[in-house]
């Protein structure tokens, strides 16, 4: 998440509105937020009914949680890419900024 907002400068000029969201509560995502220094991207709480988003996305991991999925959504609300990672790998940057310019120049 920090490394999103490391680059949001970028995101930003591909008219992309970054957002966070897990199954944790509001005030586990204000700690959180905290702890690494402020985001300044909104973080949504899947929290009730707890993880209604995270299943109608099918991005449930066997354990509860949501996976590290990352999903750019067009302007039109169609999912125009998804890529799943394990929970302790972090996805690039630029591979999700190529795909993003992809949408820009349709």
């Amino acid at each position: 998440m920090p490394s999103y907002e490391d680059d949001l400068e970028d995101f930003e000029g591909l008219n992309t509105q970054v957002l966070g969201i897990s199954v944790d509560s509001v005030p586990s995502h204000e700690a959180w937020q905290k702890s690494l220094g402020e985001i300044s991207y909104p973080l949504l709480s899947d929290f009730h009914p707890q993880g209604a988003v995270t299943d109608a996305y099918g991005v449930r991991h066997e354990k509860g949680m949501s996976e590290r999925a990352l999903f750019i959504i067009d302007k039109e609300g169609i999912i125009r890419f998804i890529d799943v990672h394990p929970i302790d790998k972090l996805p690039e940057n630029e591979e999700i900024l190529t795909e993003l310019a992809k949408l820009e120049n349709r």
